[in-house]
């Protein structure tokens, strides 16, 4: 992930923002039930992992096997580019533990289309497709380009208007001018919330301004962008725990975090750091890796 990358990142402020006034109205301010923490990395096709993440000897085709029991979520580029034939996804959900959940990235035919997949019919193809995960489908991942600006609303509205009930997408806004003070963010996270879906909140060295904070449902996406584990990542972590615990003890159901680590390389690390931090929350359910060391014993991230 290219966005939002400095070389300065020492430099940088990581201070998460104060919760914005409309958080109060979406979440119920209690908890009835444990949220849920989805946490995974950007991709199962690692044969750098084997030994660390996957068996010494597994083969290639049983990557997404070892992938779902160690990490029970995953930000799915592969459909970015296109969109899966129904072999695939049946073979995707076989595969699958029971308990994971699947966050595809909208095709880019869709998301960065000026009629966003409506009229030339890949909306609803991408959705009739992908909606064969059933249980294991978990929000979409909406990644409009850095040219979609407020001015771009009304389409987005359009787009809100052919999701199918219960069919639940996530949206990254890039657009600077979402984050300049004006209504059209407040404008947005309304609209989302009227129709039960999630704004995608990015931490980001170089882009601050995308970590709004913003909660529109009963959900949270958070794209989390490391440094090759510097110290500051450990830190922005515990402060992101926090929040969490916040949110889970005022009544959010479910959240999924990704992180990001240079080439995919050291997300288990990542991974396997905040779980060994929330496991014991009581608020809270998930699951995290387990990570191994050349000789397949465990590595211990935390005391």
């Amino acid at each position: 992930m290219d966005f939002g990358k400095t070389a300065n990142f020492a430099e940088i402020d990581f201070t998460l923002r104060p919760e914005p006034d409309f958080n109060k109205i979406v979440l119920p301010g209690h908890s009835t039930s444990k949220l849920l923490f989805y946490s995974g990395a950007t991709g199962w096709s690692m044969p750098s992992w084997k030994g660390r993440v996957y068996p010494a000897g597994v083969k290639t085709k049983d990557f997404l096997y070892h992938y779902s029991r160690q990490f029970n979520t995953i930000e799915f580029n592969t459909t970015h580019y296109r969109i899966p034939n129904e072999k695939t996804i049946t073979q995707w959900y076989q595969q699958s533990a029971s308990d994971f959940r699947f966050c595809p990235k909208m095709p880019q035919q869709i998301s960065h289309r000026r009629d966003l997949g409506i009229e030339s019919g890949q909306l609803r193809l991408f959705i009739e497709k992908i909606s064969l995960l059933e249980e294991k489908l978990g929000p979409v991942f909406v990644q409009f380009p850095p040219y979609f600006g407020p001015d771009s609303l009304p389409a987005l509205q359009k787009l809100l208007d052919q999701i199918p009930v219960g069919f639940r997408i996530a949206i990254e806004l890039r657009h600077p001018e979402w984050f300049s003070g004006n209504l059209a963010l407040q404008k947005i996270v309304e609209k989302l919330h009227q129709n039960g879906h999630g704004m995608v909140i990015t931490d980001v060295a170089g882009r601050r301004d995308v970590l709004h904070m913003h909660l529109s449902g009963n959900f949270s996406m958070i794209r989390f962008v490391g440094n090759s584990l510097h110290h500051t990542d450990y830190q922005r972590i515990d402060s992101w725990i926090e929040r969490i615990k916040d949110w889970a003890a005022c009544g959010l159901g479910e959240i999924y975090f990704f992180g990001h680590e240079p080439d995919n390389l050291l997300a288990p690390e990542l991974a396997a750091y905040i779980y060994g931090k929330i496991r014991e929350e009581k608020t809270i359910q998930t699951r995290g890796p387990i990570l191994l060391d050349p000789g397949n014993g465990q590595i211990s991230l935390f005391d």
